[in-house]
C-alpha cells in the first residue's frame, strides 16, 4: 500500500488530525529556528544553560507552541477514539474542521500579537474538541 492510497482511505478527521500534526511542526520549528537566528547553531546545539534571554517574540512563539501542544493532547486522543469506535459524521468532520481553522487562526493571531480575540479561537478550537466528543459519548 503507498502513501497516496492510505491517505485515500483515511476518514476526514484523520486527515484533519493529520494536519494539526503538520501545523504543531510548523510551531515547533518556529521558536527553534528563532533561537538559532539569534543564538547561533552552535550555541542552540549545546547544552544551553547560559544562552541569553529569548526575544518577545521568540517567548510568544515558544508559549504558541506550548498551548498547541496541550491542546494536541486533548484533540488527538478524541479523533483516535472516534476513529476506533466507528464515529464519523458531519458534526465530527465539523468539529474536527473547527478545531483545525481555530488552531490556525490562532497561531496567526497569537504571533502577531492580537490581544482579546485570540482566546476566542482557543475556545472555538475547544468546542470543536467537544463537538467530537459528544457524537462518541
Amino acid at each position: 500500500m503507498n502513501l497516496g492510497s492510505l491517505i485515500g482511505s483515511m476518514t476526514t478527521e484523520l486527515n484533519i488530525l493529520l494536519y494539526s500534526v503538520i501545523l504543531t511542526f510548523v510551531l515547533v520549528l518556529i521558536p527553534a529556528a528563532r533561537g538559532i537566528r539569534e543564538n547561533g547553531a552552535e550555541a542552540q546545539a549545546g547544552p544551553r544553560d547560559d544562552l541569553p534571554e529569548p526575544s518577545v517574540f521568540r517567548k510568544r512563539a515558544t508559549r504558541l507552541k506550548d498551548n498547541m501542544l496541550e491542546n494536541m493532547m486533548f484533540f488527538a486522543p478524541t479523533i483516535l477514539v472516534a476513529n476506533a469506535a466507528g464515529v464519523s459524521n458531519d458534526y465530527t468532520v465539523m468539529g474536527a474542521w473547527i478545531f483545525f481553522i481555530a488552531r490556525v487562526v490562532h497561531a496567526i493571531l497569537y504571533l502577531t500579537a492580537v490581544p482579546k480575540i485570540r482566546p476566542l479561537a482557543w475556545f472555538a478550537s475547544l468546542i470543536g474538541i467537544g463537538m467530537i466528543m459528544a457524537q462518541v459519548l
